[in-house]
Order: C-alpha cells, then sequence, then structure tokens
C-alpha cells in the first residue's frame, strides 16, 4: 500500500489505497471517507478561517475541508455517502497568558462545516494537551492514532 506523509497546510486525496499519516499539535486533520467506493482522504490545517487576505489555501480550516470535499466528489464519491474523523487541536504549548486557543477554534471550525456540509462525524480524539501521531487508511477508512508529549516553553528567567 502506497504511504504520504501530511504536511501542514495540505490535503491529500486519491484513488488508489494509502496510508495517510502527520502529526498534530492545535493543528487539526479531518479524514473524509467514502465506505461505499472504499476512498478517503485527509487535509492538516493550522488556522481556522481564512480573512480574504492572500492565498486562499489549506492552511485555514474552511478552505481546507472545502477542497477536500471538492476532491472526494471529483474522485466520484456523492457527499451523502461521506463519512468524517476529526484529530488534533491539542492546546500543546504552555501558552500561559495565551488567549488565542488556535486548537478549540480549529476544532470548532472542523465541527461547524461538517454540520453545514451534513457529512457525519462519526469518530473524534480532540482537545487536551497532547500532541497526536495519526495514520489514516484511505482504503478501510480506519485510523491509528497514539498521543505524543507536550511541547514545552521554557521557563521564563525571573528578572528583578
Amino acid at each position: 500500500m502506497e504511504k504520504h506523509f501530511l504536511y501542514p497546510s495540505a490535503l491529500y486525496a486519491k484513488p488508489d489505497p494509502t496510508l495517510i499519516s502527520t502529526i498534530l499539535g492545535s493543528c487539526v486533520a479531518v479524514c473524509i471517507y467514502d465506505p461505499v467506493l472504499s476512498i478517503g482522504g485527509m487535509n492538516h490545517f493550522m488556522l481556522p478561517l481564512w480573512n480574504g487576505d492572500g492565498l486562499a489555501s489549506p492552511r485555514y480550516g474552511n478552505i481546507a475541508i472545502d477542497k477536500l470535499i471538492h476532491k472526494l466528489e471529483s474522485l466520484g464519491s456523492k457527499k451523502s455517502n461521506l463519512k468524517a474523523k476529526i484529530f488534533g487541536g491539542g492546546e500543546v504549548i504552555n501558552s500561559a497568558g495565551n488567549s488565542f486557543n488556535i486548537g478549540e477554534r480549529n476544532i470548532a471550525i472542523a465541527k461547524e462545516i461538517l454540520s453545514l456540509e451534513k457529512i457525519p462525524i462519526i469518530a473524534s480524539s480532540v482537545g487536551g494537551k497532547l500532541g497526536r501521531k495519526i495514520i489514516f487508511n484511505t482504503q478501510s477508512g480506519e485510523v491509528f492514532h497514539k498521543f505524543i508529549g507536550t511541547i514545552v516553553k521554557p521557563e521564563q528567567p525571573n528578572i528583578t
């Protein structure tokens, strides 16, 4: 079976059976599977929303999910057959005083867009303080995942 590592700000979907892997922190990966055709794809986005400036890339959740759905439709899938699994969105960086909550916002946009598109989320592993490594089998729809350690921001020395 073909293997593909998915980098942040990218998506991947082909009709050939593939094991797609990626590593997630606050980023989110949406795996979409068509059980009728036994095909699937995955995206890996870093930020929830494209603000309209610059390139509309899969770096943004609203763009990445839309592009993945259209890619699967171009491969013959019907939207009514699609099922989704979402992963990531952890707050893995020590963010004392940081109110951006990127992980939570990434999770929320994934759930919102999939709901609007009427694609059911049949499994998820999101949030928390740990990163994740996932491997998606596009032929079976199975996702294997394991938690990985946190990224710790070094303590700042006390300056008096």
